[in-house]
This record gives C-alpha cells, sequence and structure tokens, in this order.
C-alpha cells in the first residue's frame, strides 16, 4: 500500500512539475524586455565555470572583461543602490529602472525577477553578471525594429547557439545562429532608452549611422578580434575564430589612440606681446562609434594645452569659442551642477558639486544629459533631453583653435606647445562625492602631441 502511494504521489509531483515547466516555459515564450521580466529562474541558467572546461581560453579571457563585472564592478554597484534604486522609490515614473538596470547588468537576475538583486559582497548569483549562458541562449530579438533594452529573446536549455554549424559538444547541443554574428545583438544592450523616451546610449546605432558597415566592419572585428586558435578541448584543428575579449573603455591599450592629433602654429617666429593662433586637429581613426559612447553622461574626454617658453614657465591656453549653441558645457567650467543627485539621495539641502573637475577653458568633447528640470544630469534614467553632441564621430576630424598672446616679457627662445587629451570614466567631483574608487576617476592620457614656434626680438 505504501509503495503504491508512494508511486502514486511520484507521478502527481512529476506531472505538477512537468505543469509547472510548460507554465514557466509560456511564460517566458518569445518574451523581450519588460515582458520578460520573472519569466525564468536563475537554474534555468549554467554557470561560467561549468564552460571553462572545455573552453579554457575563452572562459579566462571573458574573466577579464566588463562581461564578467557588469554587476560587481564598483561605479555600477555604487550608482545602482546609491542612485537608482531610491531613485525609482521616489519617483514612481523611474519605479521600473530598479528592474530594468539589471536586464543588461546582470540579466539572469532581471528574468527571474529578482528586485533589487542583493548586494554585491551577498554573493548571489546576480554577481554573475553577463554570463556565458545568457549570451548563448540568446535565439532572437523582439521584432521592434532598433534593438534597445534587452530587447534579446532569451531561450535557456540544452541548446547553445553560436556562429557556426556543425560542431557536436557532449555537454550540449549546438545550433548555428545568424543573427550573434550581427550588430543588432549588441545593441539589444548597448542602446537605450530612458524612461522619457530618450536615446541615453546608442552605440549601435552611432555605428549604423556610420561610415564602418559600408566597409563590412562589425563590433565584434573589433571588440572580439579574430585569431587563429581551437575552439574547444576536443578540437582537432585550429580555426580563425573571434576572442571574447570585450576590451573597451576600461582597457588602456584600446583608448590610447584611438584618437590621432596633429597641431600647428600659424606662423614661426613671433614677438612678445604678438598673438599666434595655433590649430589643432583631432581624428577619430580607430572606432566605429563616438567618441565617447555608451555611459556618455559619466565620461570626460578633454583635451588640456599648455605653452612652455625658453625658461620653463608655463601658459594654460583655453579653447576659442565656436559659438554653436550648448557650447558652455564643452567648454570647462567648475561652476555649481549636478543638484539632482540630492534629489535621488533624499538630500534636501544637497548644494551641487563642481560640474567638471578639468582645468577650466579646456575642451570636453560630451554630449549633455539633461533632466525633466533643465538641469545637467549624471543619470541617464533621468534623462529628459540632450545637448548638443560634440563627441568624435567615426572617421571624423574636430578642428580646435586657441589664440595665445605672447606676454610681453617672454624670454627670446623656442616655445613648446603641448597637447594633451585625456579620458576618465566618470565625472572627478562626482565620483569623490560617491566615494567611488580612484581608478574609476583616473585622467588617462590617451594621447599628446606638440609644436613649436620662435619668440624673437624686435
Amino acid at each position: 500500500m505504501r509503495k503504491s502511494r508512494r508511486l502514486q504521489w511520484v507521478s502527481v509531483s512529476g506531472l505538477l512539475l512537468s505543469l509547472l515547466s510548460l507554465g514557466s516555459t509560456a511564460r517566458a515564450a518569445d518574451k523581450y524586455g519588460d515582458e520578460a521580466e520573472g519569466t525564468r529562474n536563475y537554474d534555468d541558467f549554467e554557470r561560467s565555470r561549468a564552460c571553462a572546461s572545455c573552453h579554457k581560453d575563452f572562459y579566462q579571457q571573458y574573466q577579464q572583461a566588463m562581461m564578467s563585472q557588469a554587476y560587481t564592478h564598483h561605479w555600477d554597484e555604487i550608482e545602482y543602490f546609491e542612485l537608482a534604486v531610491p531613485h525609482a522609490d521616489r519617483n514612481p515614473k523611474l519605479a521600473g529602472i530598479k528592474a530594468a538596470c539589471n536586464g543588461c547588468h546582470s540579466p539572469m537576475a532581471f528574468l527571474a525577477g529578482d528586485t533589487p538583486p542583493p548586494r554585491v559582497d551577498k554573493k548571489s548569483r546576480a554577481n554573475e553578471s553577463v554570463t556565458c549562458d545568457v549570451c548563448h541562449t540568446i535565439k532572437g530579438k523582439g521584432p521592434d525594429g532598433t534593438p534597445f533594452n534587452f530587447s534579446y529573446i532569451s531561450s535557456p536549455g540544452k541548446t547553445k547557439y553560436g556562429p557556426r554549424a556543425g560542431l557536436e559538444s557532449p555537454h550540449h547541443n549546438t545550433k548555428k545562429l545568424d543573427f550573434i554574428r550581427t550588430p543588432e545583438f549588441c545593441g539589444t544592450c548597448h542602446n537605450e532608452k530612458s524612461p522619457y523616451g530618450i536615446w541615453v546610449k546608442s552605440t549601435q546605432i552611432e555605428y549604423a549611422e556610420g561610415p564602418y558597415p559600408k566597409m563590412g566592419l562589425r563590433c565584434h572585428d573589433c571588440h572580439m578580434p579574430k585569431a587563429t586558435g581551437r575552439i574547444s578541448s576536443m578540437s582537432k584543428e585550429d580555426l580563425p575564430m573571434h576572442q571574447h575579449i570585450f576590451f573597451g573603455a576600461h582597457v588602456m591599450s584600446k583608448i590610447r589612440g584611438a584618437i590621432e592629433m596633429r597641431m600647428h602654429p600659424d606662423r614661426q617666429d613671433v614677438e612678445p606681446g604678438e598673438t599666434v593662433k595655433i590649430k589643432l586637429y583631432l581624428f577619430n581613426a580607430k572606432a566605429g562609434h563616438k567618441i565617447p559612447t555608451g555611459s556618455v553622461e559619466d565620461r570626460q574626454l578633454w583635451v588640456h594645452l599648455e605653452a612652455t617658453d625658453s625658461k620653463g614657465q608655463v601658459y594654460h591656453l583655453p579653447v576659442d569659442k565656436k559659438g554653436f549653441p550648448d557650447e558652455e558645457t564643452t567648454i570647462a567650467s567648475n561652476e555649481l551642477a549636478w543638484f539632482d543627485l540630492g534629489e535621488a539621495m533624499g538630500k534636501k539641502d544637497f548644494k551641487g558639486l563642481p560640474r567638471d573637475g578639468i582645468p577650466e577653458g579646456d575642451r570636453i568633447f560630451r554630449m549633455a544629459y539633461y533632466n525633466p528640470k533643465n538641469q545637467i544630469t549624471i543619470m541617464q534614467w533621468y534623462t529628459a533631453r540632450l545637448g548638443t553632441d560634440y563627441r568624435i564621430g567615426p572617421l571624423e576630424t574636430k578642428v580646435e583653435t586657441y589664440t595665445f598672446k605672447v606676454p610681453s616679457r617672454a624670454p627670446i627662445g623656442k616655445m613648446t606647445v603641448k597637447a594633451n587629451l585625456y579620458y576618465r570614466l566618470l565625472v572627478k567631483p562626482v565620483g569623490e562625492f560617491l566615494k567611488v574608487p580612484e581608478e574609476e576617476l583616473a585622467d588617462r592620457l590617451m594621447n599628446e602631441v606638440s609644436t613649436t614656434f620662435e619668440v624673437i626680438d624686435d
């Protein structure tokens, strides 16, 4: 009798599990974006370390990339828990961002409906960030045209999607998916609209509108460069394959030299008290999108010019104004700004922070983000409009001029003018206020160039 009841229970429980599984599959079928929230479980996805036994090189490459740190990276954790979550609690229009941030930063947490996920120190599966299984079980995107806001369709299971057909594995099924080879695959997370309908990330869109598609170059060709190797430990031959390096703004070897520079004076001989005009050219020779791109509200790209006379005296050269709309946001200033940080954090007496933390008068290549109160903001989810786009596009050259009146007491001899192009991952005053580690705020020398002219005796 007991045996019969036990068999009966196993059958019933098995049926219930099957029905629950079918229900889960039905809920998740081809859903994408906000509709996919809570349609999966963490256990639907394998851990990336499971891939390491066969794909050793890919796994080690991935471990060093921001893909594996999209949730645990210090600035991302601070931005999410110190700004986004409390802001969403205070402003009903922003309520959805608590889940939406994780649609790309921790897709498993989003798909599992784990909102907000535990803090990083709790070491939950949310910490796994963008895993191997997350990307290789995406089977397509929503049908709404331009991909954005995690519009991928997740289909976890034994079938793993990749760019090749005919591969066999003892651990999983493999299936060729053309979509994984397209820039649109990247665009599902590297394009983003704010709750106000503003494109606050548009890297894939910038690429699509630029010259690189006509040249046959894709995101993968620069961020996952090809090299010959073995796909897995069981492979019998070397093949050309895209490496899983995913290097970008956090890797100095990637950004160094991405902007080429050249500079010259309008004449070679200048008397003390006279004026010389320096012309500087900045050419985006390397990136298939604008620089900076992605988290444009965070990034700072600026050029600093100094002239040094024959006795070592240094003079700072501010950029000449061009007079285009919103130009004031592209010329460094330390007036107070970022007032809405207080709103997000519930600090009613917040007075703002210095805007740039850059020598005043330097040219900044940026596109300012503005909140609904028309204040410059660093919170992409609170962006209601964009300022003038003064970033450097693919294969675009920006030309800046600097009018320098040589001091009347400048010594005779060679005057050297040097331009340093710097890059920061985060606006320094904001990072310091939020106690972001110093490495995120470092001035990274992206390139440099110099020229000379002679100060002569009249």
